[in-house]
């Protein structure tokens, strides 16, 4: 969604957004076939030797449709690394939806300093989420001291850090990771992340304490009550969803209560504690997918791996996506998301030490998504992968303390470069 000025209300046009393509750190993968029609990418394949199975991966980052803005950037970025630390087993993906005036510079910026914090972490593989909650609060201090001029410009992130045959996926905002479960003779699609937003009655307490008034743009212009404090969910609010402002001002207007920058919302609760997850992998478990919010602002989790499946190919899945994303995106607005997305299919993984637990990070639970997807209903079945959540970290404490002080369907080809993408 964005914040109110950057790209997420079409009725405060957007400035800025170039492609984004290309690969960044590619440690050890190897490519198994030649570059896709549409994607312009290799698929790459990388071994996870400890487990012996391994990951076949493709990414596709397409700029948006703005009739308003025509030369504006691309503000989402990926970052894809492997063999973190050298180790062989230990692996990064990672999406990141930059916002705001200069949300191309902090996206990059952000998907840049996150991973090399981690991969420089001696506790990366003895402590996953303690590593996860310091690179983020670090990341977003250091944002906050570069030139960027961050005070109205950010990003969220969505990662997700592969350690032998556990996946641990940190988020912070709206965008998404999903995964495929086969379950009986079906796929169902669990999320492994949960979108924080107001529409979440924990996020929205979380930072109406902090100070954050919390409206729609309809409601901030006086065409709607400001007293009705009810929205439903993104389905059925349509466009106009509550968003975050001071208390005498018409900014920041962020929809997200998470992000990394931001350092006016910052102010009125917006924070970068990342909320983690740790799934342990099954041979039931076959791709995930990780993906900005242009992606999920109209197609539900479950339409997402449904139209995974339909594909051998990762890249014709991304295009598939893409197109189907672009073409709802026209369907109900005049302009579209940026979209980039990463396919991971998990290959080889056998029953021997699946299913056993460390509890590494707390309590067992299921994150369940506040927002299902306009374009159709979102199923979510018990699937029996052991999902964990540290609900709230030590870091929280001193992050808040700190806060106080013309149509596309299928997209267009891009130059590859590394697998670093923005």
């Amino acid at each position: 969604m964005g914040c109110v000025h950057g790209k997420c209300c079409s009725r405060y046009p957007s400035s800025t957004d170039s492609e984004a393509g290309g690969y960044g750190e590619m440690g050890s993968c190897r490519n198994a076939t030649s570059k896709h029609i549409l994607t312009q990418r290799s698929l790459e394949i990388v071994p996870v030797p400890s487990q012996n199975y391994e990951m076949q991966y493709s990414v596709l980052t397409q700029r948006g449709y703005y009739p308003d803005s025509p030369d504006k950037e691309n503000q989402d970025s990926f970052c894809i690394r492997t063999q973190i630390q050298g180790n062989p087993n230990v692996h990064f993906f990672g999406v990141f939806d930059g916002h705001g005036h200069f949300g191309t510079e902090c996206s990059k910026f952000v998907k840049n300093r996150l991973a090399e914090i981690l991969a420089n972490d001696p506790e990366l593989l003895d402590d996953p989420v303690k590593a996860y909650n310091s690179a983020f609060l670090t990341t977003n201090y250091e944002l906050h001291s570069s030139e960027i001029d961050d005070s109205m410009s950010g990003t969220t992130a969505i990662t997700v850090l592969v350690i032998e045959d556990a996946i641990y996926v940190a988020n912070v905002g709206d965008s998404r990771a999903v995964i495929a479960v086969k379950n009986g003779n079906g796929i169902v699609a669990e999320n492994l992340s949960s979108d924080q937003t107001p529409f979440r009655k924990d996020e929205y307490e979380r930072v109406k304490l902090c100070g954050a008034r919390i409206l729609s743009v309809d409601q901030v212009e006086g065409l709607k009550d400001p007293d009705v404090q009810a929205w439903g969910d993104e389905e059925s609010q349509g466009g106009d969803p509550p968003r975050l402002w001071v208390q005498n001002g018409m900014y920041p207007g962020t929809a997200f209560t998470r992000s990394v920058g931001d350092s006016t919302a910052e102010k009125i609760g917006v924070i970068s504690v990342p909320e983690v997850s740790m799934v342990r992998l099954t041979p039931n478990h076959l791709f995930f997918v990780v993906a900005s919010d242009g992606v999920f602002e109209f197609l539900s989790s479950q339409t997402v791996v449904d139209m995974v499946s339909r594909y051998t190919d990762s890249r014709d899945a991304c295009a598939a996506i893409a197109g189907e994303s672009y073409k709802i995106w026209l369907e109900h607005e005049n302009r579209t998301d940026d979209i980039t997305i990463i396919i991971v299919h998990i290959k080889g993984l056998s029953n021997s030490g699946a299913g056993d637990t460390d509890g590494t990070t707390g309590a067992s639970m299921n994150p369940a998504s506040s927002r299902t997807g306009r374009g159709s209903s979102d199923s979510s079945a018990a699937s029996g992968s052991e999902i964990y959540r540290s609900m709230r970290s030590e870091f929280t404490d001193l992050q808040l303390s700190m806060n106080r002080s013309p149509a596309i369907v299928v997209p267009s080809p891009s130059k590859p470069r590394e697998l670093d993408g923005g």
